[in-house]
């Protein structure tokens, strides 16, 4: 069959779900996964034909997708902070707010990274303490996640990236050691409210993990009042707190670290202009 044909039925398939630039962008992402041909491949052979077992892979992609099942769930990988990252249903699926907070993040340590201490809490897939390990080669990188088959696909990603992350299971919520030390604390925790979730895509509620996202309307803010009481005993004082955040309680979080006295607390909008992260400072002397 023809490729060009292929993606008409994509857009056919498709077109009741996706907008038109999205289809495209995910029919020329299988074409590239699957058969190694670059975007413009019908540019420069508009008449290319491919055999029936290349079109295999395209055509069963094609199914998941009007599953709604994610593009990166399906090719199994997604391009972070310019590292790729290994990707499936136990893990979240790493979005470019995230790669805004880990930059503000390395802008901040890059001039002083030498042996400090960083804590990822609640790493997923491991992008954002694989992303800083990368970034900060001098850094002592550490990352905790309370799902194990999780854990193991970020260890996966930090031996495919090349980088040295010490992983642990661990439950924030419930986690009682205090004896280790941190220059820099960081967590993208859960902070979608559970009246949010009519808000939310499909493809997100249908197949990324709940537990990752969701939190209770009663009590949205209980992973950061918990990391921010463990950075008070375990960051250092100076030591730097960076949370990426629900974009409408940015006000109620600020407010929480100013009760566990943090300073220097702020408050910054991502690219589409919403407030999703905050960074903090652990005062030298709690009064």
């Amino acid at each position: 069959m023809l490729l060009a044909e292929i993606k008409k039925i994509f857009h056919q398939e498709l077109h009741n779900l996706y907008p038109k630039g999205e289809i495209d962008s995910f029919f020329y992402a299988m074409v590239e996964h699957y058969l190694g041909f670059e975007r413009f491949i019908l540019v420069l052979q508009p008449q290319l034909a491919i055999t029936k077992e290349e079109e295999q892979p395209l055509f069963e992609g094609l199914a998941q997708l009007k599953k709604e099942k994610p593009l990166q769930y399906i090719l199994g990988k997604v391009h972070f902070m310019d590292l790729v990252f290994k990707v499936n249903e136990y893990v979240l699926i790493p979005r470019p707010e995230t790669e805004e907070l880990v930059r503000w993040i390395i802008a901040e340590c890059s001039i002083q990274d030498s042996g400090i201490r960083i804590l990822d809490i609640g790493t997923g897939s491991g992008c954002i303490a694989i992303a800083l390990a990368k970034n900060l080669p001098n850094a002592q990188v550490y990352a905790i996640d309370i799902s194990g088959k999780a854990l193991q696909v970020a260890q996966e990603n930090a031996e495919m990236n090349e980088v040295q992350v010490e992983f642990f299971e661990k439950d924030i919520l419930n986690w009682n050691e205090r004896d280790g030390r941190f220059d820099v604390i960081v967590s993208n925790p859960p902070y979608v409210r559970e009246s949010e979730k009519q808000a939310i895509k499909n493809n997100v509620k249908k197949y990324e993990p709940s537990t990752a996202l969701f939190v209770a309307d009663h009590d949205p803010l209980i992973f950061y009042r918990a990391i921010a009481g463990f950075a008070q005993e375990c960051l250092n004082p100076g030591g730097w707190l960076f949370f990426e955040i629900n974009q409408y309680l940015g006000e109620q979080t600020v407010s929480l670290l100013e009760e566990h006295r943090f300073k220097d607390i702020e408050l910054k909008k991502d690219i589409f202009g919403n407030n999703r992260m905050i960074k903090c400072i652990k005062k030298y002397y709690n009064v």
